[in-house]
């Protein structure tokens, strides 16, 4: 006990005298035999740094010496760099780190403004009847053009319905043995619109004059189910396998003929540049065609051909902003959407839906991607590009939803199903910069000689 008592005794007494712990004497050689560790708040920098430079010698200790040895020193200090002063020098704490970032953060929170997440309402804003639509996969059936009118065939008929005063007109009928009606597509100028049909024909019609312009023959041998414009090129996809190029300004139609497929092509998208044509087949596969490559006399051959997917491929979509991405979606025992490198031919990536993708639309003000499915649920899907993380699912139909259209202005989407709906989805939002739709004038030119054409 004494001795523990003398022990703390001993130490409350060194820790009244901190500056002098390091010069206590050991009292024998069994004490503090631990590595010297100086102490810095017991140092005395000022006269340390005069020890070492040898400035003391004038001062405290002045010794003699000859103007030889002070012309010397002084050289010898110059090439040195001694006579600067303190080597290490302490200076006042720079500011905390936090008061900086804080003052730098609240200044970012108040010239950029966080952005508010969009609304997605979840049902639809508008459902129309869409009796006798065929309930078919491989069939495309639906098409908004850029005049703001939305074409839809259900069986035989072909009707346009104005969105902006909510008319209808009957386009077309066509007779049985040439009928049902298999495919649309508007021109890029709004006013023409092109008809596939059953019998393996199109036909060119101008809406505006409620005329049929001419019927193009010959490309195929069976229905025709897909078709898009290239300007004035319409490439129309048959369940022939054949992908045939039809220039509509000249009489001999046909330009250009693809084969690849050996079965039905069911999906056909041209890029935005024009110079890639995409499509998808029953036969599981998905060509990337060059414009550049292709030829009237011989067969043409494909830029990339893609084996991944496992069933039909219908849902094709290129990216807006990014020209040589594109996605595919696969039939029900695939049930993947894969994204390309069409320049390369590479899959960028796969996501396992978990049900059958009929359709894709890109969003056109924001990096998301829609698809609609079949079994089980039929919903609509809005994902987030690219994590494809899934920002809403939108229900409503009672049937796999076999087509999607988007709306000139990129803010709604027309999706038409097996239970004979047809639904309108505010999903996309409003643009930012263009609160109304723009008005798109119809492009004179590629058409202009199909009145006398037949």
């Amino acid at each position: 006990m004494n001795a523990e008592s003398e022990s703390c005794s001993a130490t409350k007494a060194r820790s009244q005298r901190p500056l002098q712990d390091q010069f206590l004497k050991r009292k024998s050689y069994r004490e503090n035999l631990d590595r010297f560790i100086p102490n810095r708040s017991a140092m005395d920098f000022d006269y340390a740094h005069c020890m070492l430079t040898g400035a003391w010698r004038g001062k405290e200790n002045p010794v003699a010496s000859s103007p030889s040895r002070e012309a010397y020193r002084k050289l010898l200090a110059e090439s040195l760099n001694m006579n600067r002063t303190r080597i290490l020098a302490f200076r006042n704490k720079p500011p905390t780190r936090m008061d900086t970032i804080s003052s730098d953060w609240s200044s970012v929170q108040l010239s950029e403004p966080v952005k508010s997440r969009r609304y997605i309402p979840q049902t639809s804003e508008r459902t129309l009847d869409a009796p006798d639509i065929q309930d078919d996969f491989y069939l495309n059936l639906l098409d908004w053009g850029t005049s703001n009118v939305l074409a839809i065939a259900l069986s035989n008929t072909v009707y346009l319905w104005n969105a902006a005063n909510s008319s209808t007109a009957e386009l077309v009928t066509v007779d049985d043995d040439t009928g049902p009606v298999t495919s649309v597509k508007w021109a890029p100028d709004g006013r023409h619109i092109s008809i596939g049909l059953n019998n393996s024909e199109i036909q060119l019609w101008d809406h505006t004059a409620n005329k049929l312009l001419r019927t193009l023959r010959g490309g195929h041998d069976s229905r025709v189910g897909s078709l898009d414009w290239n300007s004035h090129i319409l490439s129309t996809g048959g369940m022939d396998g054949r992908i045939v190029n039809n220039d509509v300004r000249i009489r001999s139609h046909i330009v250009e003929t693809y084969s690849g497929h050996h079965q039905e092509v069911c999906g056909l998208k041209w890029s935005t540049s024009g110079r890639q044509l995409a499509s998808g087949g029953n036969d599981n596969l998905l060509h990337i065609w060059d414009r550049s490559m292709a030829s009237v006399n011989s067969r043409t051959e494909w830029l990339h051909r893609l084996e991944d997917h496992t069933a039909a491929v219908k849902a094709l979509a290129w990216c807006p902003f990014q020209a040589n991405l594109l996605a595919s979606g696969g039939g029900g025992s695939d049930r993947c959407i894969k994204f390309w490198n069409t320049h390369t031919g590479s899959c960028l990536n796969s996501v396992d839906t978990g049900s059958q993708v009929c359709a894709l639309l890109w969003n056109t003000h924001e990096r998301e991607l829609l698809s609609s499915h079949g079994f089980t649920q039929n919903q609509l899907t809005l994902w987030k590009y690219p994590s494809m993380v899934k920002m809403a699912e939108l229900t409503g139909h009672t049937s796999r939803v076999l087509f999607m259209t988007q709306s000139p202005d990129g803010c709604t989407v027309a999706s038409a199903a097996g239970d004979e709906t047809l639904r309108f989805w505010n999903v996309f939002g409003s643009p930012e910069v263009a609160a109304k739709a723009a008005t798109v004038k119809p492009v004179p030119g590629p058409f202009a000689h199909l009145n006398c054409i037949r």
